[in-house]
């Protein structure tokens, strides 16, 4: 397929606000794709050069894309900021400057010359990807130019993501939606839209789904917890003996390892993106392992090395600065604090209950300095779990989590397989945990805070069921907005963060009151921890709840704005705190 007919789908895919018509037309898109080119037109509807987990991105930044802009189309820098400041989208100032030719380039050969910019690193490596960049732009037509120039900048504006390529892919194979949850299951699985669209394509839908492997080096979806409050309810809700864990406050980590000589280990967060290069103490844990093949769910946690102490979360984060790595770790020491495996040599252990797998953890992994199987206690009594809650929480941990025994590993927060119980942050606070929210907007505050160019900032829950939802529209809806309770470090780091995200209008994944005014908007990108004394009905908050005396607790990196909580969560932990 010529590129110039894919940028006219992606057109119609912009206009059209229905959830149900976006999955139509990219589903007819589909289906006209041979083999060789539907999955990279998967990852290009998706704004994407490959699979998230592969961490391919073109960095090429806003400043950087002006001076594409300028010797693409003959024009000053200065011009195209002007021009950006005026529209405040990239595409639509490269589509404005861009003339009406006849180009030839297919989606494949624009697919293969934004990885070859990725993909160029070492001295000069800048000044030739704003080259290649503004080549390709020159030879593009105004409306194919508009998306290729989004996409450096992660701002494709289509509102959609992994999920509606799967029902696409459902309307592909049957014309209707009824297959999805079919192929969500091999998503989770093998979480690679492009690839599963390829097999679906090549191999039929039967083939493509059925009997999906974890395969090491490709991330599994990591299975979540539940919340509840009482361990009464936690027997009476799993309905057997439970196994009981301590919770550590640290980053979720898979990790794969290959032993031999084209073996490899990599480390994945849950929002899929490879870490490896942060953990160096990892390329040691060969003795530890008695596997040639495994996939291990962990919690890695920042010790600190002169009280050997566990850090908090971000602290063991500090390490997301490539050139601080070696500084960091002198500081703060890693233990990987290993809970469940889910391959090991060629076998699939997901459909193997709790007690199976934990039982072939034990006999694949060494417990040592780096790599730590973790504790655990089997009971079916609801002071034991209590107990055992209170000693972890004495100890340093962030609390507990209660598992069911026969439980399979499912990936998302699905049933009760798994349940957490976390220690109160603060001795008013009625909430039994944090929440995840998205940063939707800020103002720039008055007084010391306009130093910092932030006073408040607006965040919201996911509300994915919504009427509007399904039309792409309030997918998002505001909870709280918090302008107390940060330190000046916070304050600088999240402006410094959400420059990059403003955007002119309100994206139409919001759904905001008019009473609430920002002087800025922002891309939905950032998430961030959020504390709260308790949850409180509201009639100015669009999700119908707000958050009292709310305090930014940490930036979570290892988040995506899909994982942030929902509101039929949010609802939960209010009708708990009431118990």
């Amino acid at each position: 397929m010529k590129f110039k007919d894919l940028a006219i789908y992606l057109d119609k895919l912009e206009k059209t606000s229905s959830r149900n018509e976006m999955t139509v037309i990219l589903a007819d898109l589909l289906k006209k794709l041979s083999a060789d080119e539907i999955d990279k037109t998967v990852y290009l509807v998706l704004g994407q050069l490959a699979a998230n987990y592969e961490g391919i991105v073109l960095n090429l930044a806003e400043k950087m894309m002006f001076r594409v802009i300028a010797k693409a189309y003959s024009v000053t820098a200065e011009k195209a900021k002007e021009l950006f400041k005026q529209k405040g989208d990239i595409g639509v100032v490269a589509q404005s400057l861009a003339k009406e030719k006849k180009s030839s380039l297919d989606v494949n050969e624009v697919l293969e010359r934004l990885l070859d910019i990725a993909k160029d690193s070492g001295e000069g490596s800048q000044e030739r990807k704003v080259e290649k960049m503004a080549d390709l732009l020159s030879n593009l037509d105004p409306l194919s130019a508009r998306f290729v120039s989004r996409i450096p900048l992660g701002r494709l504006r289509l509102c959609f993501l992994d999920k509606t390529v799967i029902d696409a892919l459902s309307w592909m194979a049957k014309g209707y939606k009824s297959v999805k949850n079919q192929i969500e299951k091999a998503y989770q699985v093998l979480p690679d839209p492009g690839i599963l669209a390829k097999n679906i394509k090549e191999k039929g839908l039967e083939k493509a789904t059925k009997n999906v492997f974890p395969q090491v080096g490709v991330p599994v979806l990591p299975m979540l917890a539940q919340r509840l409050k009482s361990p009464k309810e936690m027997i009476v809700k799993m309905g057997r003996k439970v196994s009981v864990e301590p919770k550590l406050d640290g980053l979720r980590l898979s990790i794969h390892f290959k032993k031999g000589k084209n073996g490899f280990i990599k480390a994945y967060t849950r929002n899929l993106n490879e870490t490896s290069w942060m953990f160096p103490e990892l390329k040691n844990i060969g003795s530890q392992i008695k596997a040639d093949e495994v996939i291990l769910d962990s919690e890695a946690v920042g010790l600190d090395e002169e009280t050997k102490k566990m850090v908090d979360f971000q602290t063991t984060m500090t390490r997301r600065r490539k050139h601080e790595i070696e500084k960091a770790a002198l500081k703060t020491g890693i233990e990987f604090f290993v809970f469940d495996i889910v391959f090991k040599d060629g076998q699939n252990l997901m459909e193997k209950s709790y007690l199976e797998r934990r039982g072939e953890l034990e006999a694949t992994l060494t417990s040592g300095k780096i790599l730590r199987l973790i504790d655990y206690e089997l009971t079916d009594n609801p002071e034991k779990i209590n107990a055992f809650y209170q000693e972890k929480v004495k100890q340093g941990y962030e609390g507990i989590i209660v598992k069911n025994t026969e439980g399979y590993y499912v990936p998302g927060r699905t049933g009760w397989r798994w349940v957490k119980m976390k220690q109160v942050e603060s001795a008013k606070s009625r909430l039994s945990d944090t929440i995840d929210c998205l940063v939707m907007g800020y103002t720039v505050g008055k007084g010391k805070r306009t130093g910092f160019g932030v006073g408040q900032f607006l965040v919201g829950v996911l509300d994915p069921t919504s009427r509007k939802a399904s039309r792409g529209e309030g997918n998002y809806k505001t909870v709280t907005k918090i302008g107390t309770g940060l330190t000046d470090e916070q304050f600088r780091e999240l402006k410094k963060r959400l420059v990059p995200l403003e955007v002119k209008e309100k994206p139409k994944e919001y759904e905001v009151s008019k009473l609430l005014i920002h002087d800025y908007w922002v891309y939905p990108k950032l998430v961030v921890e959020i504390a709260a004394d308790e949850i409180t009905k509201s009639p100015s908050h669009t999700a119908g709840l707000a958050l009292r005396f709310p305090r930014l607790v940490r930036f979570r990196d290892d988040r995506k704005p899909e994982d942030t909580t929902t509101l039929a969560e949010l609802k939960k932990l209010y009708e708990m705190q009431r118990k």
